[in-house]
């Protein structure tokens, strides 16, 4: 990829040390049972549509603004391409709360607006927690919602994996330094080969975004280029997983004795 995204925020030093000690000196690869992940896409981070991050932050204390709309680009290619092959299409959202936010716990002690909700407050006909309708999920995706950064924690995130024969995931979504972050940490811990999509993942500090995917990159997954995660998925063979069907099902009603 040429020069990487976090190069001018390392030192001469940094360099060095990194080069000499051999972390991230080779790529670790996709698997060959991946699962497409999309983590917290949603209106709380991206706002209601593409504007200037500090006035989109003025209604969406979380929103990454005009660089999150432009990640939805290479995520619809990557959904596209998932689906097409049967590969499973995985998001993950926030959970609703208590209206008293006591079940926030520690996520309140930080953020001075923790408590706001533009819907609450009439600023907004978008629930936070929404999938953007730019890459709603399909009849076969599945959703999981979350409590904590990672997608793995408190969630049946690990049991669909396991039960889906998953050896792999594709990462996208926001943010960054965030659930991206300690998502692809908590995959690392279960041993999953990881895949972070650089045009796909975006954050409010442009830092913590460049310094995150160095992170990634030199110790837990593979950051890598749309190019490369979209001829990963036109070359996969389709129809390797047993994925939910989509339909409804009509349950019978047990028939009563005369």
């Amino acid at each position: 990829m040429g020069e990487r995204i976090w190069d001018k925020f390392l030192t001469e030093r940094d360099k060095k040390v990194m080069q000499a000690s051999g972390f991230g000196a080779k790529p670790q690869g996709f698997g060959k049972r991946p699962a497409l992940l999309i983590i917290d896409v949603n209106y709380a981070f991206l706002g209601e549509g593409p504007e200037p991050i500090l006035d989109s932050i003025a209604k969406w204390r979380n929103s990454c603004g005009e660089e999150g709309w432009e990640a939805l680009k290479t995520i619809r290619g990557l959904i596209d391409r998932a689906r097409a092959k049967g590969v499973p299409v995985i998001y993950t959202t926030g959970q609703d709360r208590r209206p008293d936010l006591w079940d926030r716990t520690s996520a309140n002690w930080k953020n001075s607006r923790g408590g706001e909700n533009p819907k609450a407050l009439g600023i907004s006909n978008h629930d936070g927690n929404d999938i953007v309708a730019d890459i709603a999920p399909g009849p076969r995706d599945l959703v999981i919602t979350k409590p904590k950064p990672s997608g793995f924690f408190a969630s049946p995130l690990g049991s669909y994996l396991v039960m889906l024969g998953c050896d792999s995931l594709i990462v996208v979504g926001t943010a960054t330094s965030g659930c991206v972050r300690a998502t692809v940490l908590d995959a690392y811990m279960q041993n999953y080969r990881v895949a972070v999509v650089e045009e796909g993942c975006f954050e409010r500090c442009q830092a913590s975004h460049a310094m995150s995917l160095f992170d990634l990159e030199s110790k837990y997954a593979d950051v890598i280029a749309a190019e490369r995660a979209f001829a990963f998925l036109d070359s996969y063979p389709p129809d390797q997983f047993d994925l939910p069907s989509g339909k409804s099902r009509d349950r019978a009603v047990p028939s009563r004795a005369p």
